[in-house]
């Protein structure tokens, strides 16, 4: 999968960097390191799908094969680049004929399960609590904390299980993508879309000035 954004990149590159610099002290010091690794990889409590299922967290997080795992939410940018998308889309539902919704949980398997900042359906709303069903949208806003691997898995998860539109929002750099089964493109002329049916939404509305 394409690289996301340069400063994803940017932050992979820095970490990538740290462990260069932990790969070139004493042997010795590797070899514990590694090994206090594997220990802790080792004695990981997983959390059974039927704990995950009927546990509230706040906010909500994704579940991986056993691992919970928290979202990167709760930045000022975040929060208001999910509100100003959430609101432009619920304005035109009906126009548009979908359903929209926050941090949703979506079972990608069985033991899979993510929450979308934002998710829309095309047509009648699903009576199911948590969707089974991949949504016709996914939507992503970055927040300064993501990791380029967790959000590329992330990515993967969805379009792998039938999601056809992703958009990936970054709030700092006023940037925006699309992703689809035949790969990124970088939103150039202001609008994010979507196709059957036609979805566009200004990104003078999600950042406004």
């Amino acid at each position: 999968m394409p690289v996301l954004v340069d400063s994803l990149s940017a932050r992979e590159s820095t970490e990538s960097g740290g462990h260069g610099a932990r790969k070139g002290t004493a042997s010795g010091a590797v070899v514990s390191w590694l090994a206090d690794r594997i220990v802790a990889m080792g004695t990981a409590t997983l959390v059974p799908v039927s704990e995950y299922l009927s546990t509230d967290y706040s906010p909500d997080c994704d579940y991986l094969d056993g691992e919970v795992e928290e979202r990167s939410v709760g930045a000022r940018d975040h929060g208001s680049a999910q509100m100003e998308l959430s609101a432009y889309l619920y304005n035109r539902r009906r126009q548009l004929g979908i359903s929209v919704f926050l941090e949703q949980r979506i079972q990608i398997t069985p033991t899979r399960f993510r929450v979308p900042d934002i998710c829309v359906v095309v047509g009648p709303e699903p009576e199911e609590q948590i969707f089974t069903r991949p949504p016709f949208l996914c939507i992503e806003i970055l927040s300064p904390e993501d990791r380029m691997s967790r959000m590329q898995e992330k990515i993967g998860d969805y379009l792998g299980f039938g999601v056809r539109y992703v958009w990936l929002v970054d709030p700092q750099t006023r940037r925006a993508y699309v992703y689809t089964s035949d790969g990124m493109t970088e939103v150039k002329d202001g609008v994010l879309r979507t196709r059957e049916p036609e979805i566009a939404v200004p990104l003078s509305e999600v950042f406004p000035t």
